[in-house]
């Protein structure tokens, strides 16, 4: 089995999309436009497994201080590889890189995020409230029921 760990580019973008559509349409995951991914590209890691798209996320940076885990999914058949928990070792070490002092993740997976050294915080305690800008559009606003977690870097 060959796993290939890369950013991708532009033409990666409906593939991405098509991975993640079940999960936008669950309400998991945030819809992002093929516009919104392409301007955010950079951001974005993907995984593959023998060539073909397994999974991918971005770290989304808010401020000198916070970036965040954005869009984490994997596909169902690859799922059990670890390839979720490497994916997020990417933006850990991605946000480090630019000098980030804490990632943050909203996620309705809390046990997940804690096997990576997250921890829960109150959504008060989250510092920048343009955060929640995205929160409009999202099919749960405005109940959230997502947790807040951290990981300080």
């Amino acid at each position: 089995m060959e796993i290939r760990f890369y950013k991708p580019t532009v033409t990666d973008i409906p593939l991405m999309q098509a991975l993640v559509k079940e999960e936008v349409e669950k309400g998991k995951i945030l819809l992002r436009t093929e516009d919104e991914m392409a301007t955010t590209i950079r951001s974005y890691t993907v995984v593959e497994v023998d060539g073909k798209l397994a999974g991918f996320t971005a770290t989304h940076i808010h401020s000198p201080r916070l970036a965040e885990v954005r869009s984490l999914v994997v596909g169902k058949e690859f799922r059990g590889l670890k390839l979720g928990k490497k994916l997020v070792e990417a933006c850990i070490n991605e946000a480090k890189e630019y000098g980030i002092k804490q990632l943050l993740s909203l996620t309705y997976e809390k046990g997940f995020f804690e096997s990576c050294g997250f921890r829960e915080i109150s959504k008060e305690e989250i510092p920048e409230h343009k955060i929640w800008a995205d929160c409009i559009r999202c099919k749960h606003f405005p109940i959230c029921d997502e947790i807040a977690m951290v990981i300080d870097l």
